[in-house]
C-alpha cells in the first residue's frame, strides 16, 4: 500500500489518508456569502472521491475582508446553517472537512471593484488599490473576528480550521517586510511582524478545544526584493507551532513566488525544497501543495520525509475522484495545468479544458 493511503493525525483528528484538497475559491456561494445547493453538490462529489481532508475555499471573517464575489462568508451566525450543509454532505460520504478562514487585506479585487477602501497593514504609495493603514484598534477587532469565525466553524460541524496566511492576503502582509512597514508593536522586527499570527492563534485556541485541529496555509517566503526570507518564515513557523498549531501547509507569501507554468506542462512540484526545510524545523505535520500530478510523486514526497501530506487543487477540479483512480493504478492526473479553471455561468468552478472539449464536441454536432 502506498504511503499516501496510510492514515495520519492532525491534532485530535485522524484522516484515512494523506491527501488534502487544498482550499479553492469555487464561486458557489450566493452574493451574501451563504452556501447554495450548487456548493453542497460540489462538496458531496469531493467527499465521494475519498479525499482524506477537504478544505473549503477561503471564507471571509468580516465583510471588509472579502476578496472575491460569491465567496463563502463565516462572518455572521446566520451563515452557520448553510455551512452545516457542507459538513453534513462531506461526512455522509466518509471524508473530513476543514474551513479556511481569511481576511484578504489590501489584496481584495472585489472591494476595489465595489469602490470600498481596503484595510491594509501599511500604506504603500506603490500600490494603486485604494487602501488605508489600520489602527491598532482595527487590528484587534480583526483578531476578534477570526476568533468568532472559529466559534462558528465548531457550530457548523467542521473537523478542522485552517488560517489563510499566504498569497498576499492580510496574514501574509503582516509577515512580509515589503508590505509591513509599521513602526508600532505590529511591525518592524520579525517578532513584531508575526505578532498578528500569534495573537490570532491564541484567540482562536480560546474558542476551540485543545485537541481540535488548527493549522495554517503559510506563505513561508517570498522571492521578491524586500520580501520575506525563508529563514524568517521558518522561525515564524516554529513560533506559531509553539502557540498551538497542529500542521502547516507550505505555500508562498505576498508576491512573486509561483513559477510560470505553460499549458500541458509535465509534473513540476513547486515548493518541495521549502516544505522540506520547514519540516526539519517543526514537530507537527507539514503539507506540501503545488504541481503534484501523479501517485508516484505524491508517494515519493511522503516516503522521503519532505512532507507528511500532499495537497492538490486543480487536479480535483477536473477529477474529484482522482484518489479512487490512484487506488486502482498509478495513473497521472488528467489536469494539464492550463490554469483556465473558472466558474461556469458565474457559478461553480470547473475545468477549462473539459469545457473546451465539450464545446468542440457540440460544435461538431
Amino acid at each position: 500500500m502506498p504511503r499516501l493511503f496510510e492514515p495520519v493525525k492532525l491534532g485530535g483528528l485522524e484522516l484515512k489518508n494523506r491527501a488534502v484538497r487544498s482550499a479553492t475559491w469555487d464561486g458557489a456561494a450566493d452574493s451574501q456569502g451563504a452556501v447554495t445547493d450548487e456548493a453542497v453538490a460540489l462538496f458531496r462529489e469531493l467527499g465521494r472521491g475519498q479525499i482524506g481532508l477537504i478544505i473549503t475555499g477561503h471564507a471571509f471573517v468580516t465583510p471588509l475582508g472579502q476578496g472575491s464575489p460569491n465567496q463563502y462568508g463565516i462572518h455572521r451566525d446566520e451563515m452557520i446553517p448553510g455551512l452545516r450543509r457542507l459538513t453534513d454532505a462531506v461526512h455522509r460520504e466518509g471524508s473530513k472537512i476543514a474551513v479556511q478562514i481569511t481576511h484578504c487585506g489590501i489584496n481584495s479585487g472585489y472591494l476595489r471593484r465595489q469602490g470600498i477602501t481596503c484595510q491594509a497593514v501599511s500604506h504603500l504609495d506603490e500600490i494603486e488599490t485604494p487602501h488605508k493603514e489600520m489602527t491598532g484598534a482595527e487590528i484587534e477587532t480583526i483578531i476578534a473576528d477570526f476568533a468568532s469565525a472559529a466559534r462558528r466553524a465548531i457550530s457548523a460541524g467542521f473537523d478542522a480550521i485552517q488560517l489563510h496566511g499566504a498569497h498576499g492576503f492580510l496574514m501574509s502582509e503582516f509577515l512580509s517586510p515589503f508590505f509591513n512597514r509599521r513602526t508600532d508593536k505590529w511591525g518592524g522586527s520579525p517578532e513584531n511582524r508575526r505578532r498578528f499570527h500569534i495573537e490570532v492563534i491564541k484567540k482562536v485556541r480560546r474558542e476551540i478545544s485543545s485537541d481540535f485541529p488548527l493549522f495554517i496555509k503559510l506563505g513561508a517566503w517570498e522571492d521578491m526584493p524586500g520580501g520575506l526570507p525563508l529563514d524568517e518564515g521558518i522561525a515564524g513557523a516554529r513560533g506559531m507551532v509553539e502557540e498551538g498549531l497542529d500542521a502547516l501547509e507550505i505555500s508562498v507569501g505576498a508576491r512573486g513566488s509561483t513559477p510560470a507554468e505553460p499549458a500541458g506542462a509535465s509534473e513540476r512540484v513547486y515548493f518541495r525544497k521549502q516544505a522540506a526545510a520547514v519540516k526539519k524545523a517543526v514537530s507537527v505535520p507539514v503539507i506540501l501543495v503545488g504541481g503534484i500530478r501523479s501517485l508516484k510523486t505524491a508517494n515519493d514526497i511522503i516516503e522521503s520525509g519532505d512532507a507528511d501530506l500532499i495537497s492538490m487543487s486543480r487536479p480535483f477540479i477536473r477529477q474529484p475522484d482522482l484518489l479512487v483512480h490512484w487506488q486502482q493504478d498509478e495513473a497521472t492526473a488528467t489536469c494539464i495545468s492550463c490554469s483556465k479553471c473558472f466558474p461556469a455561468g458565474g457559478r461553480v468552478l470547473e475545468c477549462g479544458e473539459d469545457r473546451r472539449l465539450r464545446e468542440e464536441k457540440a460544435a461538431v454536432r
